[in-house]
């Protein structure tokens, strides 16, 4: 190549330089200004609603404790016993109790219209009872059977109770409704031993809403117990106070039931429980 000297400095010829202002159709395709816009339209999608199903309802049927839930007023516990009284036993005591036991039926009132509860009852404590808007009269005459099964929970258990509450539910149309048993007279946190004898029925138990839920039940946890005959339930801390429990009716044939709900009740005091 020739070299040209220029002022003393040597120099070189340089490849050409491509103008820009090259023809049209010699430039990129994205430089191009008639080249077609795609302008990518924006669609707007709904997102998918998440299916909320109904928990399907859990069953406690093997003895053992069971934690069912924790919160703020503590740990919700049951104590499943099955055969806590033996069947041999269990047999003549089921008998006796419903003959001696001095059954009645109770009248609720409710919106003005008055319904008799679809079981019968007794009341057994040197206190009164007042559930459902009905006072229940003190019965310090306990049947001796009663005293002996009520020892025998104690001893078993470690708590001591002072009165009772016995259910007799005939056939399969007899039931209770949801509720808690949590009435002042129980005071805080109360332990219910329910013993039962004769026919085996569910015990259902649902979980009290959250806050969020404005009352509603329908997606809350759930469980069903069978209590057999001569079974021992325990329901614990917080159970009353986050739980509701029910023995719904059943479609098919079932024979007589008696369940004996052990408890401690408070003494009253100008006018308030303590």
């Amino acid at each position: 190549m020739r070299r040209i000297e220029l002022d003393g400095a040597d120099w070189s010829p340089k490849a050409p330089v491509v103008s820009s202002l090259a023809p049209a159709d010699a430039r990129p395709a994205w430089m191009r200004k008639d080249q077609p816009h795609t302008q990518k339209q924006f669609v707007f999608e709904k997102p998918s609603e998440v299916e909320r199903r109904v928990p399907e309802a859990g069953v406690i049927d093997k003895p053992g404790v069971y934690e069912l839930s924790k919160g703020p007023t503590g740990i919700s516990r049951i104590h499943l016993i099955p055969g806590f009284i033996d069947s041999e036993q269990a047999d003549w005591m089921f008998e006796q109790l419903l003959q001696d036991i001095p059954w009645g039926q109770r009248t609720h009132i409710r919106q003005e219209v008055s319904f008799e509860e679809p079981r019968l009852t007794s009341w057994y404590g040197e206190l009164p009872y007042t559930y459902s808007r009905i006072t229940m009269q003190p019965n310090p005459n306990w049947h001796p059977l009663l005293t002996v099964l009520k020892e025998r929970i104690e001893e078993f258990t470690g708590y001591t109770f002072n009165s009772l509450l016995c259910n007799l539910y005939r056939n399969e149309k007899d039931s209770v409704d949801w509720h808690s048993d949590d009435e002042p007279s129980l005071g805080k946190n109360p332990t219910i031993a329910s013993l039962s004898f004769g026919a085996t029925r569910t015990f259902e138990m649902r979980k009290k809403p959250s806050p969020e839920e404005n009352g509603d039940y329908t997606y809350v946890e759930r469980l069903k117990i069978p209590l057999d005959h001569g079974t021992l339930l325990m329901m614990e801390g917080a159970t009353q106070a986050d739980w509701q429990h029910r023995v719904p009716k059943e479609y098919h044939s079932r024979d007589a039931r008696i369940n004996l709900t052990f408890r401690i009740i408070y003494p009253e005091s100008d006018g308030v429980w303590e």
